[in-house]
């Protein structure tokens, strides 16, 4: 029969399957940096093109607000598709997003640039990480998935220090998005490689079956516990204070600290640095040791104060620092320091947070879990970039007044007060009646 003849064959051998992860990885690698390649040139939209911090906001804005339309139909297209074809169409439109994005100095035909990477990204996301379940199912899953993140955020790093690294493209804006735009081309090529890879292997192994994409169930919505929505709230405002200040760090940092662009850009880059060293690390912490909530709110106070750090605190002594083949950068210390904490808890929070969802949520609606947090996530990021923007226009944030800016870091630091007040309540469940096993499971199925 068809079907013992598919059983019979050998699975893909691994050096196979570790090449095949490195061409889809790759595609992501665009897709971050695409995404990330505003902010360095933030300064440059507003001095050469008049752009407001509202109009940049904008930029990342309505990314989300794409994503989140995407969301309701992007895992019934990969299903119906499969992942080789989704990864593909997906692949296309990321990289024709950073050319919309770079033709023009209109903002309507950029933020059409970044509408399109909103339709495109997050379902290249979904469809790549379907793809990694299905080659290392029941093998080195969460070491491949870890790789995969890894060289993914390795674009984000990219992204912020190419200043440093394309240093002679910073004299107007349009020069570094091209350079984003011929780099986003590599969601093509990963996915026509692993397209290739992939069709060439199932004519000779046997590769299993991909993995059912995330969907949302909307009457699951109602059977959630309170302890899930605790994360769901932890979810929201740590994403919408992250990332909206990431999209206006390095503009905050030339002008209300007076760094370069190269230093702006390195400060900015400690976070997806951090993560991608630190996060498994946190994750297999917490495997170990368990008390996943008195970590989570552990990170949580942490964050509270670095945001009027960074508005009130001296600059403190000038660090230099430099990467191999560019110019030195001073830094000054007490940026250093924060961006590195922040870095810290950028990977602490997320690395227990989305993993603890499937001890809150029963495997039968663990897709629409994640569905209902991803898309409850995306109108936090839709929302605060925009807003700050507003917010620091309105405060005339500028390098003439740079206090303009603490308006938003203080918004910045409500919302990390609103994640602490999540995080303590998780914690307070986890320890009464109704816990869930946060603060107790281990590695193994043990408990303490």
């Amino acid at each position: 029969m068809p079907a013992a003849t598919v059983d019979a064959r050998p699975q893909p051998p691994a050096f196979y399957r570790w090449v095949v992860l490195v061409f889809i990885s790759i595609a992501m690698f665009g897709n971050y940096y695409v995404y990330d390649s505003i902010a360095p040139v933030a300064d440059l939209l507003k001095s050469q093109l008049n752009f407001s911090d509202a109009d940049i906001g904008t930029l990342y804005s309505v990314y989300s607000v794409a994503a989140l339309l995407v969301l309701l139909i992007g895992g019934v297209i990969i299903d119906r598709a499969g992942t080789k074809r989704a990864i593909f169409l997906f692949g296309v439109i990321c990289a024709i997003a950073g050319f919309v994005t770079v033709i023009s100095p209109k903002l309507p035909v950029m933020a059409a640039g970044r509408v399109l990477l909103g339709i495109g990204a997050e379902p290249l996301i979904v469809a790549i990480t379907t793809a990694v379940a299905k080659w290392f199912k029941g093998k080195e899953l969460s070491f491949a998935f870890g790789l995969n993140l890894t060289i993914a955020r390795l674009g984000s790093w990219a992204a912020d220090n190419s200043p440093s690294l394309a240093k002679p493209l910073y004299t107007n804006w349009q020069d570094p998005l091209w350079l984003a735009a011929w780099i986003g081309l590599t969601c093509v090529f990963g996915a026509v490689f692993y397209w290739v890879m992939e069709a060439r292997a199932e004519r000779q192994y046997n590769l299993g079956q991909a993995g059912q994409t995330e969907k949302l169930v909307w009457r699951d919505v109602f059977r959630f516990e309170t302890a899930y929505w605790y994360v769901v709230g932890l979810c929201v405002v740590f994403y919408s204070v992250v990332f909206p200040f990431r999209a206006f760090a390095i503009k905050f940092f030339i002008e209300a600290h007076g760094t370069s662009r190269e230093a702006g850009g390195f400060l900015n880059s400690l976070l997806p640095l951090s993560a991608m060293i630190a996060t498994p690390l946190f994750g297999l912490l917490v495997d170990r040791v368990g008390k996943r909530s008195l970590f989570m709110t552990i990170g949580s106070l942490v964050l509270l104060p670095l945001f009027p750090i960074v508005a009130y605190a001296p600059p403190g002594a000038l660090v230099t620092v430099a990467l191999p083949w560019t110019d030195p950068v001073a830094i000054p210390m007490t940026l250093l320091i924060v961006m590195t904490v922040l870095g810290i808890v950028f990977s602490l929070i997320p690395s227990i947070m989305w993993p603890s969802v499937a001890y809150l949520v029963d495997e039968r609606r663990l897709g629409s879990g994640y569905s209902v947090m991803t898309f409850c996530q995306q109108i936090g990021m839709a929302a605060m970039p925009w807003l700050i923007g507003i917010v620091n226009d309105l405060n005339a944030a500028s390098p003439q007044n740079p206090k303009g800016y603490n308006a938003g870091l203080w918004i910045f630091t409500g919302l990390s007060a609103m994640g602490l007040v999540f995080s303590f309540l998780l914690w307070r469940t986890e320890h009464g009646p109704k816990a869930h096993g946060l603060e107790t499971i281990r590695t193994g199925g043990g408990r303490e």
